[in-house]
């Protein structure tokens, strides 16, 4: 063997080695980035049909409320025929007063209506007989015209009389105080032997006996409240009512930043006006897009998702949430549905740090509220 063959093999073997080495190379590179990325649990944004609900406290008020009492002034209360609780019709009696002095008052002014006839007739005649003598000389016209004008005056005394009369009568017609409207007499504030007042309340009644919740509720949560709503109102005693959104306010107390919300109830004789009871209202379930609670991380900003890309690489993202149900958040505003997200540690991650992604199933809630939430899609 040559000086030559004998540093040629070693060379060859070299250079093989060298260039074995050049093409791994790309290969280590990236098995050493992946060594380098932190492992971190993720899941998708998913619709989810999100019942959420929110709670409000209020009291209990009549839907609509009449307030009774006497347009008279000054007569005596008779007799008081209903008690508080009665449920009344429409027209029925409520009260009496004492007639006795009307009915005085009544019969002068017939007796004044009776002579204020007697003196028109008289004055009537008189001028009736100067008809005729006008310019002739037997009369002065000066007194002519006296007899027709004190005719004219006897004809308004009597119609003045029977004006007043017929006011007497009227008040006498007033004298039974009877219920504007049915219903169930919420407060009586009246006892045999008062004084009529007409500023003075005899009455309370609600108005067919229904009692609704004055509901106040949080200024976020007004927004998603709708006439018509379900909503599930609990009394002190424990009784769970179902009711609907009748009326949603249009104004927010500046004060407070609550708004009123009044829930219709049915008619039932637990429900009594002033009382206290909350009630929880449900929104529609229909499918948004929702992300597991421990997603969301919230700063000084607003809530924040970590978006984990393609390239696995970490990207913080504003959102907007809504409602809450079963571990979940609704996603209102943010990235689309099926974008990962970083589920733990998340809060750890800056913009543009490498992930190891490590896929997590959605949580499924319980099997109640599971079948519960299949049933709507089994009818689709």
């Amino acid at each position: 063997m040559t000086r030559f063959s004998y540093f040629a093999l070693p060379l060859a073997a070299l250079a093989l080695s060298v260039s074995a080495c050049a093409d791994d190379a790309p290969e280590m590179t990236a098995a050493t980035a992946e060594e380098g990325a932190r492992a971190v649990s993720v899941t998708d944004i998913v619709l989810r049909p999100m019942a959420g609900s929110y709670a409000a406290s209020g009291l209990l008020v009549p839907r609509e409320e009449a307030t009774v009492g006497s347009e008279l002034a000054g007569y005596r209360v008779a007799d008081v025929l209903f008690e508080e609780g009665a449920y009344v019709k429409q027209g029925q009696a409520l009260a009496r007063l004492d007639p006795g002095l009307l009915r005085a008052k009544i019969a002068q002014a017939e007796a004044n209506v009776t002579q204020a006839r007697a003196q028109g007739t008289q004055a009537r005649s008189e001028a009736a007989r100067v008809d005729g003598l006008d310019g002739t000389g037997v009369l002065s016209d000066e007194q002519i015209q006296s007899r027709r004008s004190s005719a004219a005056s006897a004809e308004a005394g009597v119609a003045v009389a029977q004006a007043q009369l017929n006011d007497l009568r009227a008040q006498e017609g007033r004298m039974v105080i009877r219920a504007p409207v049915s219903g169930r007499i919420l407060e009586r504030a009246v006892r045999p032997g008062d004084v009529s007042s007409p500023g003075t309340p005899m009455f309370r009644i609600a108005r067919d006996g229904l009692i609704e919740l004055d509901a106040e509720v949080p200024e976020d949560a007004l927004a998603r409240i709708s006439e018509g709503q379900e909503a599930v109102v609990a009394l002190p005693s424990g009784t769970e009512l179902a009711g609907n959104v009748r009326l949603v306010s249009p104004r927010v107390d500046p004060q407070t930043k609550l708004g009123r919300v009044r829930v219709k109830l049915p008619a039932i004789d637990e429900l009594r006006a002033g009382g206290y009871a909350s009630a929880s209202f449900t929104n529609s379930t229909t499918p948004i897009a929702a992300v597991p609670e421990k997603t969301v991380q919230f700063e000084a900003s607003g809530p924040l998702l970590t978006v984990i890309g393609e390239d696995n690489r970490a990207r913080r993202v504003e959102v907007r949430t809504g409602a809450r149900a079963d571990g979940y958040v609704a996603i209102e505003d943010g990235p689309p549905v099926g974008t990962r997200v970083a589920l733990g540690g998340g809060a750890f991650l800056l913009d543009g740090d490498l992930v190891d992604p490590q896929p997590v199933e959605p949580h499924e809630p319980s099997s109640r509220q599971a079948t519960a939430r299949a049933q709507p899609q089994d009818g689709k």
